[in-house]
């Protein structure tokens, strides 16, 4: 009779495709996982992993193998969950990575609720706004705000980006409002923390504007402070300033352009099989926070006011 524990070290080496990375999911040692994996395949008289130097991949009967045993192992796991009583409940420890601010403004605020659905759950939110290698760092879902390319990894798309030109009033009063994008040059533009153009679309298509100020910095924050500040114009997702033009503190110029409307924010995973169930309540529980329009593009709870019952 085959190990369960054999067969579940090699689905999550199957998952991540890598050893290391397996075994500080599991808890284990890297020499372990490999001492496993090889018994299982000994006993089961076929190579089930092809090995090279950079990465671990699935042989022909290791993928049949996998398709099997996932659907296996799910199948007990609701099992021990249905006779335990729990079959409800939602278990464990949720890694998730975010980006800093929207992490900041648009995950954490909304924790303590998700959190109070499911008491037997822990989370551990990293923010962070470098490229995070959910599966060699050992996270279970990652928040992403960029345009969805082919990947290995499985991406389910929460909610589309709609960036928009503003000011502030006070910039408004002082220097004026452009009525076309020609107008732009005239006025103090609060070029992105990461040196990259304006990527726009307008009446005439999509075009690329290369905005120039005086203000300079490595900080998307200090970006977003500086044109509250009314120290120019700046190129700001809705989600980012959503309150400040619900409170007029920003007003928006020139609507008839916006950003490029390729981008978007995803929940990224490792894989579409065996999905845990805290990752996919988690993921469906941000997909109805957002809705089809988010909240911060409409009248009502900001998301501060999120603790306040907390």
């Amino acid at each position: 009779m085959t190990n369960l524990g054999d067969l579940e070290i090699f689905i999550k080496v199957a998952v991540t495709g890598n050893m290391s990375a397996a075994a500080r999911s599991l808890g284990i040692s890297p020499a372990v996982v490999s001492k496993r994996i090889k018994r299982l395949e000994e006993q089961l008289g076929t190579r089930l992993l092809q090995r090279t130097t950079r990465q671990i991949g699935l042989t022909d009967a290791g993928r049949g193998f996998y398709d099997r045993v996932a659907n296996v192992l799910t199948g007990i796991e609701e099992a021990e969950q249905f006779v335990s009583g729990k079959s409800t409940e939602i278990v464990g420890t949720l890694r998730i990575s975010a980006p800093t601010s929207f992490g900041r403004m648009h995950i954490a605020p909304h924790l303590p609720t998700f959190m109070r659905a499911h008491p037997l759950l822990s989370i551990e939110l990293m923010l962070s706004d470098d490229f995070t290698d959910i599966i060699a760092e050992g996270y279970d879902v990652a928040i992403r705000i960029s345009e969805l390319k082919d990947s290995s990894l499985v991406a389910r798309k929460l909610v589309q980006v709609r960036r928009i030109l503003c000011a502030s009033p006070s910039y408004i009063d002082r220097f004026g409002i452009p009525e076309k994008i020609e107008d732009l040059a005239n006025h103090h533009c609060l070029a992105p923390h990461n040196g990259e153009p304006w990527r726009l679309e307008g009446p005439r298509g999509p075009f690329v504007y290369r905005p120039a100020g005086r203000l300079k910095t490595n900080s998307s924050e200090v970006v977003r402070e500086a044109v509250i500040a009314g120290l120019g114009i700046a190129l700001r997702s809705t989600w980012d300033i959503g309150n400040e033009l619900k409170e007029g503190r920003l007003v928006r110029v020139m609507p008839e352009y916006e950003g490029s409307r390729n981008v978007s924010v995803s929940a990224v995973y490792p894989s579409r099989q065996h999905l845990p169930p805290k990752i996919r309540v988690f993921i469906e529980y941000l997909v109805e926070l957002y809705g089809s329009v988010p909240y911060w593009e409409r009248h009502g709870q900001t998301s501060s006011e999120a603790w306040q019952d907390y």
